[in-house]
């Protein structure tokens, strides 16, 4: 028998002999025999005989060079696990990476952990190799399963037969530990890139270990190739030493493959688990610990020693790093230098004959929020791994994390759960309406609803708002609240009698008061303002007394009281007394009276801004919302998302209704009459064709906004996503006024210099605003086309301006004509110009360079002011026989007889950028009195840092002609296109007049087939018209559209067509559904 087994080995031996090939093909062999139940103690048994013969070092050394394998055993230490084991019996082949210092070290800084860190745990080792340290961890801690994972399928191979050799004594019978389980129940090993195997069967980690490589200069051609058992040896052994550049910030450094790992890992490991690495500290211990923290782990350093650089490695690559940056990488001279040295000198010494080593540490990290940091990662995994460079998760303070962090989690699953940016209505986000309320109910247990609650860019702008809306003759303001109001209105005296009658009522005055509550009663008593705006002194604010002082008073007075409680107002799960929300959890609000808050207070962006407006009264509460939509248009979404993410975290874990409210009392209703809305303002909010929510019969679909539905492109996304990401941004990434100045040159040929004046704001829409109250100021004529954006003209007549309307025809496509335009001037005064262009908006017609030129030349004669507005192109889609734009040149050709005379380029860049209703506007201007006047109006709402951040990268990209933006506009032009003509056709099949158009979102027609016929359904019963067209394609059938007054074109109707695709089709059902309504069959 012995004879048997002595040939059985010689034969085995020879076999091994020929090559390293031949050597791993016995060695499968011999793991299938291992596999099979019946032939598995032979086998070990085998391998025991095997080692036997090559015992001791030196033997199994002549064994690896003659017979490509060896086997030994590892020395452990103490006694391991369960059986009091020391060693352990492992198997080596060439092309495998063989044990040494690296995994050592990894080793004692595992054990370093308490010994309950992988009791009955779920743990991967990642590039296992042999497969050592995944046996030896099982046998000390008794984990539940360990995957010991590894690119290299040889290696799988040598360590499912080192498991065996572990699990099985010399004659083949298993070791059972004391819950009656071998290491075969406990250990699994599997050819995997990275964690790619547990990805792939959907296995959750509670520990990730792993030894991986830093790869000092990466081998593009690496991974090339496919990668298996049947590779070289070379190939596979190299697979240890260098893989391929992983698009990775730290590829620089070496650690592009464990910056992988960890961000794999963070898609599979178990909310409270963590991960362990072994980390050469070539790279500096401060670029070890940011590649963890930057992804959101807290990290400890468990062991930390000194190894020899490898004598074959070379550092050259780290040299020139050096070389072309302020990085330095360390080394020492030897084990017992302490003193580190940079890679040039390293090399330098190395060259010279001296042995060079650096640090090894073994970190344990673990994500601080894990759950919001796995779906931050999710998100970038989807076609955003660029963003990730610029993520930043590391913190100082705690708070700031817990800040930050879940709202990149939220921002990141909005980004990834929504196509387009959604509608939202102006008066705010419903959601974040909502949660405000909710906060109020929760915390202050005030029963407040999504409508008692607008929302503002700022406190400033709420604050202005009101005071259009009133427009009172007299209003005393809280000094510390009219920073941000117009100087006009602080330096009025039309208090004393001493203006003219004629402007004496359009003249607001503005009187400044101290916050204390006692002198500002006094003043309210003694000058009988009609709208007081105050804040409360922090002693004041914690009983009701002084707010209770104050609405007596004003009721007494007849004045309306906003209370600003900006600084009082706590964003916390335990807020402060606060007197005034005590008062209002007993008894409702008084129809006199709002609450005013602007929220500044957050961890992270300081002068990231919203203010909201509580009222209990719904006429001033519908009056507000149309109001911010008139002057505003929206709120910065991300701004308001950020704060509802706050507001979130303190009503998530709340159980609703928990504790039923108490009744309140209802206000007293007798007052002295209070200052009703100003004449203007009636006017204009009932005139204007503002937004509609929803009806009970149909949900709306909205063809009435300037906004585009349509899909936003994954690298505006990125965008949005990293400008947010980012930390410590300096004012060169945010400064767009160069990308501006390209933007408007290039497409508009606009002139602009260093004398020029560029001013940004969240909206277009703000900033003609602030040019028609210079209109105002200058006592000049706004002078809009007919056929122009509703929303602009009823913005000037709320702010009282003086308007005429400009003429237009059909036949020109309802395009200002020079002619015209000449007949309207000589019959005003200080004339000033608004013109849509080149996109008009809302015909969607294009005005060329020769057209602009002749409006331009008649603009000049006459001194007027002009305003033109490209908001609304860049996105034209048929221009055949059309001319781009050339200003500079039609306006060098132009001598103006009037000093007056000037332009101004007002747009937005939700179109130019394709990111729908993410708004940003810009006013370029070279006059510099009228830069002046501008500034005399300063509450503008101006965009967030990150906000400017994102438009500027988009220029940038679409400056270089970037093909993945370029190809998403040519993509976004060919849907208008094919839009517009299949609106245009199912209009003119239901009895429209259309007028085709070229660019932009929107197109007009006229119900030619409509006019006069009558209709009664869902409560409408009239004969149709033009002023009720609007009312009756809603009722009928939920699409809002703009009728012929919003157009300023007699009963042609504005139809906006960048929808959400389902949205456009149903739209288009709808066409043809009121079209049935009305004329039948």
């Amino acid at each position: 028998m012995a004879e048997v087994e002595e040939t059985k080995m010689e034969e085995f031996l020879k076999e091994c002999e020929a090559s390293g090939d031949a050597a791993y093909a016995a060695m499968r062999a011999l793991l299938e025999r291992l596999e099979d139940a019946a032939t598995r103690s032979a086998a070990r048994a085998f391998l025991a005989a095997i080692q036997r013969r090559f015992a001791d070092k030196d033997a199994a050394d002549r064994c690896f060079r003659s017979y490509h394998f060896r086997i030994h055993d590892i020395l452990l230490g103490d006694s391991q696990g369960k059986q009091k084991r020391k060693k352990l019996t492992m198997m080596e082949i060439p092309s495998i990476f063989i044990p040494e210092d690296w995994s050592f070290t990894f080793y004692e800084g595992i054990n370093r952990h308490p010994d309950s860190i992988f009791k009955d745990k779920t743990v991967a080792e990642l590039g296992c190799g042999n497969g050592w340290i995944s046996i030896a961890l099982a046998e000390k801690w008794s984990p539940l399963k360990v995957y010991g994972l590894d690119i290299n399928p040889r290696a799988v191979k040598v360590a499912w037969i080192n498991l065996f050799m572990n699990a099985l004594d010399e004659n083949g019978n298993p070791i059972y530990d004391e819950e009656g389980k071998t290491l075969l129940d406990r250990v699994e090993f599997h050819e995997s890139d990275l964690l790619s195997y547990c990805r792939e069967n959907k296995i959750e980690l509670e520990r990730i270990i792993g030894c991986i490589p830093q790869i000092l200069n990466p081998n593009p051609e690496a991974m090339s190739k496919m990668i298996t058992e049947n590779s070289s040896e070379e190939f596979l052994y190299s697979l240890s030493n260098y893989c391929a550049l992983q698009g990775f910030v730290e590829d620089q450094f070496g650690l592009g493959l464990i910056a992988r790992a960890v961000e794999e890992g963070i898609a599979v490991i178990k909310p409270m688990g963590f991960m362990i690495f072994n980390m050469g500290g070539r790279p500096g211990q401060g670029v070890c610990r940011r590649l963890f923290e930057r992804r959101g782990f807290r990290i400890t350093q468990l062991w930390q020693t000194k190894v020899m650089q490898a004598a074959d490695t070379d550092i050259s690559a780290l040299v020139e790093i050096e070389k072309n940056s302020r990085h330095r990488f360390e080394f020492f001279m030897g084990l017992i230098g302490d003193q580190p040295i940079c890679a040039r000198t390293a090399w330098a010494y190395g060259k010279s004959g001296g042995r060079i080593s650096h640090s090894l540490s073994v970190y344990s990290c673990q994500l601080r929020l894990p759950n919001q940091v796995k779906k931050i990662f999710d998100f970038l995994k989807n076609g955003f791994r660029e963003v990730g460079s610029s993520l930043d998760l590391s913190f100082d303070d705690d708070s700031v994390a817990d800040e930050k962090i879940p709202f990149l989690a939220y921002l990141a699953g909005f980004l990834k759960e929504n196509s387009f940016i959604p509608y939202e209505p102006p008066a705010g986000c419903l959601h974040f309406r909502n949660l405000v309320a909710g906060f109020m109910k929760i915390y202050h247990h005030i029963p407040l609803n999504t409508d008692n609650v607008v929302v503002f860019p700022s406190r400033a702008v709420a604050i202005e708002s009101a005071l259009r809306l009133f427009s009172p003759r007299l209003a005393i303001v809280d000094e510390h609240l009219t920073k941000h109001l117009p100087k006009q209105w602080l330096t009025s005296l039309a208090i004393d009698g001493t203006m003219s009658n004629d402007r004496k009522d359009d003249i607001l005055t503005v009187i400044e008061a101290p916050r204390q509550s006692d002198l500002m009663i006094e003043l309210i008593q003694k000058l009988k303002p009609q709208v007081v705006v105050t804040g409360m002194a922090h002693f004041e604010a914690i009983t009701s007394s002084a707010f209770e002082n104050l609405l007596n008073t004003t009721k007494v007075i007849g004045s309306r009281l906003f209370l600003d409680l900006s600084d009082h107002l706590e964003l916390s799960s335990l807020p402060g007394s606060n007197g005034v929300l005590k008062y209002l959890a007993g008894k409702t609000m008084p129809s006199h009276a709002a609450i005013l808050c602007g929220l500044v207070k957050n961890k992270v962006y300081s002068d990231l801004e919203v203010a909201f407006v509580i009222s209990e009264d719904v006429t001033i509460y519908e009056a507000l919302s149309k109001t911010v939509e008139l002057l505003e248009g929206h709120t910065a979404l991300f701004s308001q998302h950020y704060y509802g993410c706050l507001f979130h975290e303190l009503l998530a874990f709340q159980i609703a209704d928990r504790h039923p409210l108490p009744e309140r009392e209802c206000a007293d209703a007798k007052s002295m009459e209070m200052i009703g809305f100003s004449t203007s303002a009636i006017s204009s909010l009932n005139e204007s064709e503002l937004s509609i929510n929803g009806f009970a019969e149909h949900p709306v679909i909205h063809m009435d906004v300037d906004q585009s539905f349509l899909p936003i492109p994954s690298l505006v996304k990125a965008c949005i996503f990293e400008s947010f990401a980012r930390q410590n941004m300096v004012e060169s990434e945010t400064d767009v006024r160069s990308a501006i100045q390209t933007l408007v040159k290039n497409n508009y040929g606009f002139p602009s210099d260093t004398n020029s004046e560029i001013i940004y704001a969240n909206s277009h829409l703000a900033l003609f605003n602030k040019l028609v109250l210079c209109c105002i100021q200058e006592k000049g004529t706004m002078c809009f086309p007919s056929g122009t954006n509703g929303h602009y003209i009823s913005a000037a007549k709320f702010m009282k301006a003086n308007i005429a309307a400009i003429p237009t025809h059909s036949d020109f496509g309802f395009k200002v004509q020079p002619k015209a335009l000449e007949g309207l001037f000589q019959t005003v005064e200080k004339p000033w110009l608004y013109i849509s262009g080149p996109t008009v908006n809302p015909t969607g017609l294009l005005y060329t360079d020769e057209e602009i030129k002749e409006i331009l030349f008649v603009c000049a004669k006459f001194g007027a002011r002009v305003v033109i507005d490209t908001s609304f192109s860049g996105l034209e889609f048929q221009t055949d026989n059309w001319t781009s734009w050339d200003l500079q040149k039609s306006l060098s050709s132009i001598t103006s007889l009037h000093k007056g005379f000037c332009v101004s380029l007002l747009g937005g860049l939700s179109f130019e950028l394709l990111s729908g209703g993410l708004e940003f506007g810009f006013l370029l201007m070279n006059e510099p009195s009228l830069i002046e006047a501008f500034y005399s109006f300063p509450s503008l709402s101006r965009p967030h840092s990150t906000m400017k951040y994102a438009v500027k990268k988009l220029l940038t990209i679409r400056d270089q002609k970037a093909h993945q933006f370029s190809d998403a506009v040519v993509e976004h032009k060919e849907t208008l296109k094919n839009r517009a003509h299949r609106l245009m056709e199912t209009l003119k099949t239901c009895g429209w007049e259309v007028v085709g158009c070229c660019g932009g979102v929107s197109m007009v027609a006229k119900p030619t087939a409509y006019l006069g016929k009558a209709l009664n359904v869902n409560g409408f019963s009239d004969k149709l018209s033009s002023s009720n067209l609007r009312q009756a394609v809603l009722k009928s059938t939920g699409l809002c559209i703009n009728s012929g007054s919003w157009t300023g074109i007699p009963d042609y109707c504005r139809f906006s067509f960048a929808l959400e695709n389902s949205e456009f089709e149903l739209a288009l059902e709808r066409i043809a559904q009121f079209r049935k309504l009305v004329l039948g069959n």
